[in-house]
């Protein structure tokens, strides 16, 4: 029984307030602190890998954590469907594969739950890889782009079944003329640009083109992205430095349904940090993602450093993230407030291959009519909706080699794509690739009737008109 008078010098007072002066023991060799935040048995990643709480998950975990946002984002969204059949861009770097894994994961769930039941009522949906080989545009050696293309033929090989087919299209394919013809277009239409950000966002316009064009005529009805967090950020403030703010929400939601082809973005919610971690950790990247991601993923597309409004907004976010790694977060949760397109989802279907449950989900989250607006006026070239009447010219478009076909673009294209000088506008537009003149002509044609719907009630029927 310990005393209770304060001048005992035994140290025996237990029960009261007084601390002890000696040192507090040393700590545990296995202190939780030094564990994994969610397991509380492994030790974490390497510091210095990750910021935030994701340095504190085990690789196990940071694994499980990451294909948790990607399943997430899938189921939520409806993104995929058994009835499905979906094509993933692939180029080679961090987040096309981290997607072409998730993706393969899930087909190969879907597969085995297919062999374990009775009754084999659900399909497994079909999966499919698409490489746009830019080689016509990017200063790259055959030799390094031939082994690029036989890596991924391999990455895909090797994947367990059901057998994912590689589809490798050089990106002039999106003219119908041969080969040989649509590369001296396709190099002209880009010399034919001044502008050093025009010629960026114009190669990525025509590479979605070349995308679509591959998911149409091979019986995809879903493509697969894999933009993240940080490349959506980047996009963010590039698009409202150059005035993009009205398209800028369709760009940015998870899913995007204004293309023949709906897109969709799997892999919204992580960040290139996280992705290129778990590619270092499964080993995804080949050749230690150097030799020819660098040549085909990371070289400058034109003999210039990045002086254009992308590459200066992709430097000036990375600096922001290296200051607070919590930046691009929070651009896209920033950006994520504005009001999304009608096109910004899954339409819904009645398919009976499609579980009643992902029906319910689809409905769920799906965006009701009055939280989204529409427009029906598009771009010709980057296909962004437009806002008004104000630059539309309603007589008919008989030809692209017009001033009507730079009437009918957004004013983004027109400042940084389009040329100035008239006489180099016919020279242009004929080089541009069919599609796009086509979307031109027939988007006045829709516009037109979209007035006329507008201006019903004004209009006279036959029988008032006769009397």
């Amino acid at each position: 029984m310990s005393c209770n008078s304060s001048g005992c010098q035994s140290n025996c007072y237990k029960n009261g307030d007084q601390v002890s002066d000696s040192p507090p023991p040393p700590p545990a060799a296995n202190n939780s602190s030094n564990l994994c935040l969610k397991c509380k048995t492994n030790s974490p990643i390497t510091p210095g890998s990750l910021s935030g709480d994701e340095a504190r998950f085990c690789a196990d975990c940071f694994r499980s954590n990451i294909y948790g946002k990607f399943r997430l984002a899938v189921a939520s969204h409806a993104m995929i469907s058994p009835s499905d059949n979906v094509l993933v861009a692939f180029s080679g770097g961090p987040s096309s594969r981290v997607a072409l894994q998730f993706v393969h994961v899930l087909q190969d769930r879907a597969q085995k739950n297919f062999e374990a039941s009775k009754d084999k009522s659900l399909p497994v949906f079909g999966v499919g890889v698409a490489f746009i080989d830019e080689s016509a545009v990017y200063p790259v050696s055959s030799d390094k782009v031939d082994g690029a293309i036989q890596d991924m033929r391999s990455v895909v090989s090797n994947l367990a079944p059901p057998t994912k087919q590689l589809h490798v299209v050089p990106i002039e394919n999106i003219y119908a003329s041969d080969s040989s013809d649509g590369k001296d277009r396709l190099t002209k239409l880009l010399d034919a640009v001044n502008d050093a950000t025009g010629k960026e966002d114009l190669l990525l316009h025509l590479r979605m083109m070349a995308l679509q064009k591959v998911a149409s005529q091979n019986g995809y009805n879903r493509l697969i992205l894999g933009s993240c967090t940080s490349r959506i950020a980047c996009h963010v403030l590039a698009a409202t430095v150059k005035g993009r703010g009205y398209s800028l929400s369709a760009d940015i939601q998870y899913v995007d349904a204004r293309w023949e082809v709906p897109v969709v973005l799997p892999l919204r919610d992580c960040t290139s940090q996280e992705l290129n971690l778990l590619c270092h950790l499964d080993g995804l990247l080949l050749n230690g993602g150097s030799s020819w991601q660098s040549s085909l993923k990371t070289l400058q597309p034109f003999d210039s450093p990045p002086s254009g409004i992308n590459g200066l907004i992709s430097s000036f976010v990375n600096v922001l993230q290296e200051e607070n790694s919590s930046r691009e977060c929070t651009i896209l949760r920033t950006a994520g407030k504005l009001t999304p397109f009608e096109f910004n989802r899954i339409p819904e279907t009645d398919d009976c291959n499609v579980p009643l449950a992902i029906r319910r989900r689809q409905k769920r989250y799906n965006l009701k009519t009055k939280e989204s607006i529409s427009s029906e006026l598009f771009c010709p070239i980057c296909n962004a909706p437009l806002k008004n009447f104000n630059s539309l010219n309603l007589s008919s478009l008989k030809s692209c080699q017009s001033s009507r076909f730079n009437a009918a673009c957004c004013s983004s294209c027109q400042f940084q794509i389009i040329p100035k000088d008239p006489s180099s506008m016919e020279n242009f537009c004929s080089l541009l690739p069919q599609q796009v003149v086509d979307r031109a002509k027939h988007g006045n044609c829709s516009n037109l009737s979209l007035l006329r719907e507008q201006i019903q009630d004004c209009l006279l029927s036959d029988s008032e008109d006769e009397t």
